[in-house]
């Protein structure tokens, strides 16, 4: 998946090995470094065969700035593109298996925008060895229906269910992406309990006053908003060309606020780990 598609994403994918085999698209906004990849995009998709559709995600309006984009960049797309417009709330897309995307408001400027909150699903309890053991259940199916919840009979004829031997549902991870946006309350609704926020940070504090004139965040903000979201990591993203040399200013100021903060960085791969 690709939450962005500026006009560097195919010589990014192809500097990272990033696969070509996406299915989905999901635009924050529609201003023009944020969707203008998409063109070159599907015009190397078509050279390379694909048969699958293409599905692409944006608020309002992207039906006619997508179209109008592919009609001007592409001569015939030879596979299905979907394009839909989501509205702060949806749930994006198709069922997925495991977890679900949803669409929040964000505050940039200038139409519509939205980030998007990557939601796994409640696992199930862990299984207990040691008591399945210690209660003479075989090591083996029976096991397998316990761990799904299920009730068992031994052969002795004791009937047994999952309540001792699952532990309490365990919840799922949280990925909340912001795109551009100035620090806003929906965003803090948004990513609350996130294990990763990836927030946007295009300038300093000494430049506060021109992120607000201009839709974006300080890294300052940024970490404020973290902080009040509960999140246990940050991501500063979106940092501004004048950061490209060095971003230490942006993670020290982030820092003061909420320690658990770092700067994203071309090729970055991020572990999101499970709570416990």
């Amino acid at each position: 998946m690709l939450f962005e598609c500026g006009e560097g994403t195919q010589r990014q994918m192809m500097r990272y090995g990033v696969s070509f085999a996406l299915s989905e698209i999901f635009f924050t906004h529609f201003h023009a470094d944020h969707f203008l990849g998409v063109i070159g995009l599907i015009r190397t998709l078509g050279l390379q065969g694909r048969p699958e559709p293409l599905l692409l995600y944006g608020p309002k309006g992207a039906k006619k700035v997508l179209s109008t984009a592919m009609q001007l960049g592409v001569e015939r797309v030879p596979f299905p593109v979907e394009i839909t417009e989501v509205k702060a709330g949806d749930t994006v897309g198709k069922q997925r298996d495991g977890y679900d995307i949803y669409a929040f408001p964000t505050e940039h400027g200038g139409g519509p925008s939205l980030g998007y909150v990557l939601k796994e699903h409640v696992r199930r309890g862990r299984f207990d060895v040691e008591k399945a053991k210690a209660a003479g259940i075989p090591e083996g199916p029976l096991w397998g229906k316990l761990t799904k919840g299920e009730p068992i009979e031994l052969a002795d004829g004791r009937k047994l269910t999952a309540d001792g031997f699952v532990g309490a549902a365990r919840p799922g991870r949280i990925v909340a992406f912001t795109g551009d946006t100035r620090p806003c309350a929906a965003t803090v609704d948004a990513a609350q309990s996130a294990d990763l926020l990836i927030h946007e940070a295009t300038f300093g504090e000494e430049e506060r006053d021109r992120a607000r004139d201009t839709g974006h965040a300080t890294a300052k903000e940024a970490a404020q908003v973290a902080l009040a979201a509960k999140a246990k990591r940050l991501l500063l993203s979106h940092v501004s060309a004048r950061y490209s040399i060095s971003a230490d200013e942006l993670v020290r100021e982030a820092r003061e606020v909420f320690p658990n903060a770092s700067v994203a960085k071309d090729g970055l791969e991020v572990d999101v780990p499970f709570a416990e």
